[in-house]
């Protein structure tokens, strides 16, 4: 008898955390979708979901979780569309590629992925990494450790001396000839190959550099880096596969080549030409800016020894060039998604793109929009994330003041939850 009333005890104190209720007082509310806040809403969780947005602070029941943020504007949880999740910038990186081993870098993104999180990132687009960015996210997503939802593309793909080619600057005994598995494509065959085993290996998406780059240690920075037919043996292997593609692109013949064969978002844009522009809106393709990726190695190309000569010497022409870009594409109509580039700048200071976009000329709000509800559809997760409305998943941040008035106060995010869990209050 005493087993049964035990038993029974523990059922009932198991339904009772099950039914418990968190109720958020938000002093402002932005939905993710419309451009209007609304004022003092009561935003209903259990479990994982929100289960309602009730007009006023509604009366709470002894067992609920209130969290009063009346004093906060209150939002969906902020999608960064470009990140590299695995490490971060530092004057040693280029020497780091023969000191650490894949365990140094998954150790090393734990704490990546926490900052990350408590910035109020609660997802990511991870674009490009050894491979630890996969395990990475299955952590997270087993609750192994604190992190964003993470849809990566586990390597980028590349020509042989392109951006992506891993083994660009070695001696020559060093240098080999890295193919497909390594995620560098010469030819069609080879991209079809490279694309399936990015999809053997776990990937979500598909990266390409489709020019050159700044951070490589190679000269070409700009340059045009796949032909159209290999493009298009990319993009129709990961459309077979269920992947969108995304493309690094400096210049402007890479980008172009890109879009017409349909990547479906353009990475950085730096030398976009208004006819590229025109294309990408006819073929709803996004750019994804960078600008804060670009004000940092600009910065960071002026202090002496932290980047190779041929890095410091691209890093000083690109960087600056990004954010003007932008305000042209914006103002063009071109579709934009938020993202960083973080790990070329550290991580958890993704939220300073909202500054340098509003600054570029795009309203506080769009921006807002942007990372939340525009990207979870770019994504295929509209009906899920970057929303704040009944049936959603509970991703909530919330800021001080009104970000609509004075956008810096995105970078003091006060309170983050994702999935109905808080982990910043």
């Amino acid at each position: 008898m005493k087993k049964l009333t035990l038993i029974l005890f523990t059922i009932m104190f198991a339904a009772s955390l099950f039914a418990q209720r968190t109720i958020i007082y938000a002093g402002t509310l932005i939905d993710g979708v419309s451009k209007k806040p609304v004022a003092e809403r009561s935003i209903i969780v259990e479990g994982k979901k929100i289960v309602s947005i009730e007009n006023g602070y509604i009366s709470a029941q002894e067992e609920d979780n209130i969290i009063d943020l009346k004093n906060h504007t209150v939002m969906p949880g902020w999608i960064d569309m470009h990140v590299h999740i695995e490490g971060e910038t530092s004057p040693d990186r280029y020497i780091r590629v023969f000191t650490d081993n894949p365990a140094d870098k998954a150790f090393a993104s734990v704490d990546i992925a926490k900052r990350t999180l408590m910035a109020g990132f609660t997802t990511v687009r991870d674009v490009g990494g050894s491979g630890v960015n996969v395990s990475l996210r299955d952590a997270i997503n087993k609750g192994t450790i604190d992190g964003p939802r993470i849809f990566t593309s586990e390597k980028g793909l590349s020509i042989t001396g392109g951006h992506g080619d891993p083994t660009n600057g070695f001696r020559d005994d060093l240098m080999g000839d890295p193919g497909p598995e390594s995620g560098v494509v010469n030819g069609v065959d080879d991209a079809k190959k490279a694309v399936r085993q990015r999809y053997k290996n776990g990937a979500d998406l598909i990266k390409i550099t489709a020019t050159g780059g700044v951070l490589s240690v190679a000269k070409d920075g700009q340059g045009a880096h796949f032909q159209e037919e290999e493009i298009k043996a990319i993009v129709d292997a990961a459309n077979d596969l269920g992947f969108h593609v995304a493309a690094h692109a400096h210049g402007d013949e890479g980008m172009r080549r890109a879009v017409a064969n349909g990547v479906k978002t353009i990475e950085h844009g730096t030398y976009m030409s208004d006819a590229t522009m025109d294309l990408m809106i006819q073929k709803d393709a996004y750019l994804v800016p960078t600008i804060t990726a670009g004000m940092e190695v600009a910065e960071n190309a002026k202090k002496p020894g932290y980047y190779p000569k041929v890095v410091a010497e691209k890093a000083r022409v690109i960087g600056p060039k990004i954010q003007g870009t932008f305000a042209r594409a914006y103002k063009r109509g071109v579709p934009i998604a938020f993202g960083t580039d973080a790990g070329v700048f550290k991580h958890g200071e993704n939220a300073r793109e909202f500054t340098y976009m509003v600054e570029a000329g795009m309203p506080a709000i769009e921006a807002i929009i942007c990372a939340t509800s525009n990207n979870a559809e770019l994504l295929g997760m509209g009906e899920q994330i970057g929303t704040i409305k009944a049936g959603f998943i509970a991703d909530i941040v919330a800021v001080p003041g009104n970000p609509l008035e004075d956008i810096e106060v995105m970078k003091d995010v006060k309170f983050v939850m994702k999935e109905g869990k808080i982990y910043k209050n």
